[in-house]
């Protein structure tokens, strides 16, 4: 089970360490749209759009990653002052109840939306806009995979956490 959480991990890893790529790219194509806006007068709406695929990569993407390394917005007011029994609960817990019943509801819900948007190869409504909206779209669909993915990770982590706990006191 811990190689499973391992290898999980590794790649939620991989790829939120690559949505850094992704920040980057979009500082440069809105820095290009606003000096083509002002120095030239010229707006093209498929740089714009490029900045929305990026924008929407970068979160969508990146928030597994953020869930690992526990970057979300909690409240702590009770949470750390907590013994470690209990943080290992309420994340299991949290996870088990919270996280994959909203992970399971984004996908079953946006899984027509997306299979539309590819079935009718859906573009830009703008004519100089970029073709394949379905791929901004996927993202929808892996949002979920990936912090399902990430839950899974963590209720291996706070099972075996547990029950590493439960067998010391045991002894």
């Amino acid at each position: 089970m811990n190689s499973l959480q391992l290898r999980i991990e590794a790649l939620i890893r991989q790829i939120g360490l690559g949505t850094r790529y992704l920040s980057l790219v979009l500082v440069i194509v809105t820095a290009l749209v606003v000096a083509l806006r002002y120095l030239f007068n010229w707006a093209p709406i498929a740089l714009q759009e490029i900045m929305t695929y990026l924008h929407a990569g970068l979160f969508m993407l990146g928030a597994a990653y953020t869930l690992q390394q526990e970057g979300h917005v909690r409240v702590d007011v009770f949470y750390q002052h907590m013994s470690e029994r209990k943080k290992h609960w309420i994340n299991l817990f949290g996870t088990l109840f919270l996280l994959l019943p909203t992970c399971i509801f984004i996908f079953v819900i946006c899984l027509p939306y997306v299979q539309s948007s590819i079935e009718m190869n859906e573009s830009s409504i703008e004519g100089n806009g970029l073709p394949y909206l379905f791929v901004l779209k996927s993202l929808l669909l892996i949002l979920p995979v990936l912090l399902s993915l990430q839950g899974i990770a963590f209720i291996i982590q706070h099972g075996l956490a547990l029950k590493s706990m439960n067998q010391a006191e045991g002894q």
